[in-house]
């Protein structure tokens, strides 16, 4: 039985933790109703396909746009089978507690934290001038892998690690290899943390400015190629905001348009997810 001494710290305990969430969605409704009261009238067909005008102060985002969806998926193929490799070593063949496993995971808690312009910086030494690659979409999308693959193998290593080992007891009782029982038992159980990493690797990957102001450039126009350079959304909006004197209507739309891309990638990733990973269970 409880006492009645606790009964009232356990309310206010839950008033706390619901004041808490509710300041949480109170902040995001906030600034979403003002960037929909600031560039919800310049949303169109038109801005969303058609090329930036006068630095930016007219037009549209088209070109953005495609360079915005390159480089993300650039850094989501290199990635995310990287990513996952490395997390399934991790947590299946790693030995406990081993050397090697400790020096990995203390790398990735540092790069973790590390700031963009560091990435950056790296990026443009490595990719953009000792490969050779240039101011390039290539050269933005890999270095956006390199941030994201910090935060996508920590979450699906743990999400790995998560699964009883009852479950792999089991697949190897029913004679199924490692490999198999890796593919349909344990993958699928851990879809939900797999989908957690990519949505928080995207949403990184998609508001980064910094490292792609020295990877992917500044260039506006329509890239043709994997090597044009090609100027991300975010970047765009840094660029009318703090660059472009009577910009900020349009920095306002594009944030917008961020925001909604966001969610629909966002969305996507953890619908494809839970059907494509989840399906292994009914089909093994």
């Amino acid at each position: 039985m409880r006492s009645a001494a606790t009964r009232p710290a356990e309310r206010l305990f839950t008033v706390a933790v619901w004041a808490a969430a509710g300041a949480v969605a109170a902040v995001f409704a906030w600034m979403l109703a003002d960037l929909v009261a600031a560039g919800a009238a310049r949303l169109s067909w038109s801005f969303l396909v058609d090329a930036p005008a006068s630095a930016g102060r007219a037009g549209g985002i088209g070109p953005i746009l495609v360079s915005t969806l390159l480089i993300l998926a650039v850094a989501i193929a290199a990635a995310l089978p990287l990513g996952l490799g490395t997390a399934v070593w991790l947590a299946e063949f790693a030995r406990r507690g081993s050397r090697a496993a400790r020096r990995v995971r203390l790398a990735l808690d540092v790069l973790a934290g590390v700031p963009s312009i560091v990435f950056g910086l790296f990026g443009n030494a490595l990719f953009s001038v000792w490969l050779g690659l240039g101011f390039s979409i290539l050269s933005g999308g890999l270095t956006l892998a390199c941030m994201v693959l910090p935060i996508l193998i920590r979450s699906t290593e743990m999400g790995l690690a998560a699964v009883p080992e009852d479950w792999r007891r089991g697949a190897a009782a029913l004679g199924l290899s490692r490999a198999a029982a890796l593919w349909h038992v344990i993958l699928p159980a851990a879809a939900p943390a797999l989908s957690a990493g990519l949505m928080l690797g995207i949403g990184r990957a998609m508001a980064e400015t910094a490292a792609l102001i020295f990877t992917s450039g500044y260039v506006d126009r329509l890239p043709g190629s994997l090597m044009d350079s090609g100027r991300a959304l975010a970047v765009h909006i840094y660029e009318l905001s703090m660059n472009v004197t009577g910009g900020d209507a349009n920095a306002y739309a594009s944030a917008l348009v961020l925001i909604a891309l966001l969610l629909v990638i966002n969305g996507l990733a953890a619908l494809l997810a839970e059907r494509w990973l989840g399906r292994r269970i009914v089909t093994s």
